[in-house]
């Protein structure tokens, strides 16, 4: 199943909740991202049902091995992407918010130009 972007936000919202807590449940889900408890309910079910992530009986919530791939790709192009922005001139809080639109359709090409790049500097 292809995964949409939505479903790739909320990987990496797990992804980075797992960096911070012992422990990610779908509440910290909704803390963290301001969705309704519904809206992010749904999704886990979805990611769960796609073998995205794994739900214990106490809530607990896990990215497999798959998930994690994902996550921490797009985490991957979101941090380098942020920084990229930055360094050419974008304020922070812009900078942020445009990697995380611009690392859902980037090709991996021009993502790999600007990374090579990024570390050239």
């Amino acid at each position: 199943m292809q995964l949409q972007e939505s479903g790739e936000n909320y990987l990496e919202t797990i992804l980075i909740l797992m960096r911070k807590k012992p422990v990610v449940r779908s509440i910290d889900i909704v803390n963290e991202t301001g969705y309704s408890k519904p809206s992010i309910s749904r999704a886990v079910g979805i990611l769960k049902d796609n073998d995205y992530i794994e739900v214990d009986e106490s809530g607990c919530i896990t990215l497999t091995a798959l998930g994690e791939k994902i996550a921490s790709s797009i985490y991957e192009r979101h941090t380098i992407l942020t920084q990229f922005l930055i360094t050419i001139g974008v304020n922070e809080r812009t900078a942020a918010e445009d990697a995380c639109r611009i690392e859902h359709v980037i090709s991996e090409e021009t993502f790999d130009k600007i990374k090579d790049f990024s570390s050239s500097k």
